[in-house]
């Protein structure tokens, strides 16, 4: 990964963590993305001194935000012009329903429309301009007990916190199909994982989950992989020569297996990218390859505030 640079969201604890801790050990320029300074600033610090790779970064933002994603990629186009590795890794899982900033349901926003499809949208230009350069999403097992209610996709009218989950990580699987499908050509590849269930603090940070809910997510910690095994098929799609090139797949494991036969569905594949693009009033296209040098502004503008 020398003279490579990756951007891992969701990058200061869990799965994230490791992951970008790993990109570094291998000698990538490693960006950090969380919510937090102070947190972020000390996972870097610690990342620094565990690999002795220097080349290690942070950049803040709340991922469920469309203003604050927009600034984050500006911030990036301001400081870096290349992006070779982009691992979609932020989510998180909200029992009860409740909207961002911009007015969409938090799961759906962070886990799908604004965490992935929009911030992927956003670096696209520079990813395009890095290849062979990869995009790896995270997505979950959790997807084949989701389906895509198109004709309520916030939950608006009757939500559950596990459905509105499993539904995102089917809707990451959908975008990533759909992703490769339009990225041919451009030397870029886009593939997904499930990371297994990972024992850290993924379902903790919900305080107005049930008793009921909580004791279920203790208890299965207990079968829970650690932190390590779960980052293990991200840092794979990363960085292995083995996957050079392979795109539009899901991966358990560090091997490729078959998603849901729901994930399938180009129509749905299509529509799905039609609606987020409708939902963030963008045009999300693929731009043409150029030069790594290129410093071409992002190709996305949208009309949210």
């Amino acid at each position: 990964m020398q003279d490579k640079t990756a951007l891992v969201t969701g990058a200061t604890s869990g799965i994230g963590r490791v992951t970008a801790l790993e990109l570094a050990r291998k000698g990538a320029t490693v960006i950090v993305v969380g919510r937090n300074e102070s947190k972020a600033r000390e996972v870097v610090s610690a990342i620094q001194n565990e690999t002795g790779n220097e080349r290690v970064s942070y950049l803040l933002a709340d991922l469920s935000s469309v203003s604050a994603t927009k600034a984050l990629s500006e911030e990036f186009h301001r400081k870096f012009d290349r992006l070779d590795v982009l691992v979609n890794n932020a989510g998180a899982i909200f029992m009860t329903r409740g909207e961002t900033v911009d007015g969409f349901e938090n799961t759906f926003a962070l886990n799908h429309l604004v965490g992935y499809f929009y911030l992927t949208n956003l670096l696209l230009d520079t990813i395009v301009a890095s290849a062979p350069a990869r995009i790896v999403s995270v997505s979950s097992g959790a997807h084949s007990f989701g389906g895509m209610n198109f004709d309520d996709l916030q939950g608006k009218e009757k939500y559950s916190g596990w459905r509105a989950y499993g539904q995102s990580k089917l809707a990451n699987l959908l975008f990533t199909y759909e992703l490769a499908r339009r990225l041919e050509g451009t030397g870029v590849t886009a593939n997904a994982l499930h990371p297994g269930f990972v024992a850290s603090n993924f379902g903790r940070t919900n305080n107005s989950e049930s008793t009921l809910q909580r004791i279920g997510l203790r208890m299965s910690q207990v079968m829970a992989v650690s932190e390590e095994k779960g980052a293990a098929t991200s840092i794979y799609l990363a960085t292995s020569p083995e996957v050079e090139g392979v795109t539009g797949k899901y991966f358990q494991n560090c091997k490729p297996k078959d998603s849901s036969k729901a994930s399938y569905s180009q129509a749905d594949q299509a529509r799905l990218w039609q609606v987020s693009e409708q939902l963030l009033q963008i045009n999300a296209t693929v731009p043409p390859v150029k030069s790594a040098s290129s410093t071409a502004a992002p190709v996305l503008e949208t009309a949210i505030a």
